[in-house]
């Protein structure tokens, strides 16, 4: 199985978090989410916790990549929020959904996010716009994952502006290099080079043999 990548990403909303919304591009916020999609989808496992603007992003990009993601991609959900659910999450599936604690929504958001962060071995977390919960993903995801990277797309503003000043120091392309499918190339150590693969399963365990080669035209 591929090392995971977690995605934790939001459009922040100008009534609950104005001072979220106040710094977060949108259009950044979009562009980076597809990026991350299209340099994962068949190479690595994508695990999210579901988000209404977010997972319609990605179920948008993963038509386009002829994988099987319902073998690529984990979406994590707490049935706190089931009157909430975007009609893509049964698209994937593959939705891990978690139990309403004592109908609170903070509880039931940990058990969620604890779970979520046990059950793979990550790489890294990629943290892109988002609200408070960003925030909260951030601190646990370190306990639990103290070995993976800590990504945050600065240049998408929101709660991920936080998240790299809790960090204390981020590379500068983190906020400067706007080539979003590039970065992430770069960051997660995915070589564009590397071959989709169907499923998990169909993946070479080595990244050597995961190279597509050009046959040489002497050949």
């Amino acid at each position: 199985m591929a090392e995971a990548v977690f995605l934790s990403a939001g459009v922040p909303d100008l009534k609950r978090g104005p001072e979220y919304a106040a710094t977060a591009d949108t259009v950044a916020i979009g562009a980076a989410v597809s990026a991350l999609v299209h340099v994962t989808l068949g190479r690595r496992l994508l695990v999210w916790g579901g988000h209404p603007a977010i997972t319609p992003m990605i179920w948008t990009v993963a038509q386009d990549v002829g994988i099987d993601y319902g073998a690529w991609v984990r979406l994590y959900q707490s049935r706190h929020f089931r009157d909430e659910f975007p009609e893509d999450n049964e698209r994937f599936r593959n939705v891990t959904y978690t139990e309403d604690v004592d109908r609170d929504r903070e509880k039931s958001l940990l058990v969620m996010r604890e779970r979520m962060f046990t059950a793979h071995e990550f790489a890294a977390a990629v943290f892109i716009g988002g609200m408070g919960g960003i925030l909260q993903e951030y601190e646990l995801f370190r306990r639990l994952q103290p070995n993976a990277s800590v990504l945050p797309i600065v240049s998408t503003g929101g709660a991920t502006l936080e998240v790299a000043a809790r960090l204390g120091s981020v590379p500068p392309d983190l906020g400067d290099d706007l080539d979003y499918v590039a970065l992430l190339h770069r960051k997660l150590g995915v070589s564009a080079r590397e071959n989709r693969f169907k499923s998990p399963n169909d993946q070479p365990s080595s990244v050597e043999e995961r190279f597509w080669r050009r046959r040489d035209s002497a050949e």
